[in-house]
C-alpha cells in the first residue's frame, strides 16, 4: 500500500449493509474517514435471495459515502460468507534472480502468482492469496525476506476459492449499483486483526461471529487460516422464537432480549415477573416468569453451538482448538454466552477483548475489518479502490472531525 491509497470495504449483512471507506495516512496506517449504513434484507440465511434490493442499498452507501466524502468510488472491496469459501493449503519454492543482490519484492510477488498456480475445481475460482510462512534456505521462518542473503526461499499459503454462482451474483449486484469489485474476502479472515488480541494471534482459535442471521466460523492455526463455514442462525433466531413463543410482536421481543438477555437459566438472581405489553393471546395471563424467557434464550444458543460443535467434529479440527473467541452482535449483548459456549463446545470460550473491536461501532465492525486487513496486505503492488477525487485537497482533512464520529468517545 501507498500513502494516500483509498479503501472501500462493504459487508452485506442479513439486515443492513455496511460501508467504510479509509485512507492511509502518513504512519502506514488507516485512517477511517466515513462510515454509511442502509437498511437490507435482500440476504437470508446467508443466500442472496434479492439481487435487486442489495443492490440499491449498496448503492445508497455509496451515494452517501460519495456526499461526506466529496470523492466519486468507483470500486469496493466485500465480504463473503464462509460456506461460500474453501481454502487450499499450498507452498512453492522460488529460485531467487540475484542472490548476490539479495530477495527482491519482485521475487516475493513473482512466488505469490506462483504458489496460486493449483488445480481449482469445477464451481468454484480463485479470490484471495494469502501469504503465511517464508522459509529461506537456511530454514530460517522471516515475515520479510525482502533484502535477505538466499539463493532460494519456500512460501506457504492459504488459496481461497469462491463459489463461482455466489460470486456471480456478487459481481451482477455490484454492476446494478455502478461498482467493480476490487477483492472479494471471506469475513473470519478480515475479522481475525482485528478481533483477536496479540497472544490469541499466535494461538490455535476459533473465531465465531454470530451475527443477525448467519454464524461465521474460522479456525486459524497459528497465523495460518485452516477453516471456514456459516450456518444459517444468529441473533435474529433468538428474538423470533421469543416472539413466537410468547406470542408477541418482534420489537417487543426484542427489546426483552436486550433487557433480558442471559444464555443460560442457571444464572438467573431474581426470577422477576415481566408484564407483556402485545401478548396477542388472551387465553393467558400478559405476565411471565424471566426465567420463562431466557429458558427460551437458552436453547437457541445452545443450538447454535452444538451445530458449530457437530461441524468442526465432523471436519475433524476440533482437537486443535485451544480457544475460542466471540464476537458479533447476535451473541455479545447476551450474558454468559461464553459460559453456555464452554459448556456445548468443551473448549475454553470468552468475548472477544482484541484493543480495537472496543473503539469501533458494533455496526461498522465487519467493514472496518476488511478495510484495516486489505491495508495490511503483505507484497501488494496495489490496494487502493478505484475512486476520482472531485476536490484536490486532501479529503482527509478536509473530514477528519468525522472520524471522531466512528468512534466511540
Amino acid at each position: 500500500m501507498a500513502i494516500g491509497d483509498i479503501i472501500v470495504g462493504i459487508d452485506i449483512g442479513t439486515s443492513k449493509v455496511c460501508t467504510v471507506v479509509g485512507e492511509v495516512n502518513n504512519f502506514g496506517q488507516i485512517e477511517i474517514i466515513c462510515n454509511t449504513s442502509y437498511k437490507c434484507s435482500g440476504l437470508k440465511k446467508g443466500k442472496i435471495i434479492n439481487e435487486d434490493e442489495i443492490s440499491l442499498s449498496i448503492a445508497k452507501t455509496i451515494k452517501d459515502a460519495e456526499i461526506e466524502t466529496n470523492l466519486k468510488i468507483n470500486s469496493s472491496y466485500v465480504t463473503i460468507p464462509g460456506k461460500y469459501a474453501t481454502i487450499v493449503q499450498n507452498s512453492i519454492t522460488k529460485e531467487v534472480k540475484d542472490k548476490y543482490a539479495g530477495i527482491s519484492i519482485r521475487d516475493v510477488q513473482n512466488a505469490i502468482m506462483q504458489v496460486k498456480d493449483i488445480e481449482i475445481p469445477d464451481g468454484e475460482t480463485l479470490i484471495d492469496i494469502v501469504p503465511d510462512k517464508i522459509t529461506l534456505e537456511n530454514g530460517t521462518v522471516v515475515a520479510d525476506p525482502v533484502g535477505n542473503l538466499s539463493s532460494s526461499f519456500t512460501i506457504s499459503a492459504q488459496i481461497i476459492l469462491a463459489q463461482k454462482d455466489y460470486v456471480r451474483q456478487l459481481n451482477s449486484i455490484f454492476k446494478k449499483a455502478g461498482l467493480e469489485i476490487d477483492g472479494i474476502v471471506p469475513i473470519t479472515l478480515a475479522e481475525r486483526n482485528l478481533v483477536l488480541d496479540k497472544n490469541e494471534m499466535h494461538d490455535n482459535v476459533m473465531l465465531l461471529d454470530i451475527g443477525a442471521g448467519n454464524t461465521d466460523i474460522g479456525v486459524f492455526e497459528g497465523s495460518t487460516f485452516i477453516y471456514t463455514n456459516s450456518i444459517p442462525l444468529g441473533g435474529d433466531n433468538i428474538t423470533n422464537d421469543i416472539a413466537l413463543v410468547l406470542n408477541i410482536s418482534e420489537e417487543e421481543a426484542d427489546k426483552l432480549k436486550r433487557q433480558y438477555g442471559l444464555a443460560l437459566k442457571s444464572f438467573i438472581d431474581n426470577d422477576n415477573e415481566i408484564v407483556l405489553n402485545t401478548c396477542k393471546d388472551t387465553n393467558k395471563s400478559k405476565v411471565i416468569k424471566s426465567s420463562e424467557l431466557i429458558e427460551i434464550i437458552e436453547a437457541r444458543i445452545e443450538e447454535i453451538f452444538s451445530i458449530v460443535n457437530k461441524d468442526i467434529t465432523n471436519q475433524g479440527i476440533k482437537h486443535k482448538i485451544n480457544n475460542v473467541v466471540l464476537t458479533g452482535q447476535g451473541i455479545v449483548n447476551i450474558n454468559k454466552s461464553d459460559v453456555a459456549g464452554k459448556i456445548n463446545l468443551n473448549i475454553p470460550v470468552k468475548i472477544s477483548t482484541g484493543r480495537a473491536v472496543s473503539t469501533v461501532k458494533p455496526t461498522y465492525r465487519t467493514s472496518y475489518a476488511l478495510v484495516r486487513y486489505i491495508a495490511a496486505r503483505p507484497f501488494a503492488k496495489t490496494v487502493s479502490s478505484s475512486i476520482d477525487t472531485q476536490n484536490s485537497e486532501s479529503f482527509i482533512k478536509t473530514v477528519i472531525e468525522r472520524v471522531k464520529e466512528f468512534f466511540y468517545s
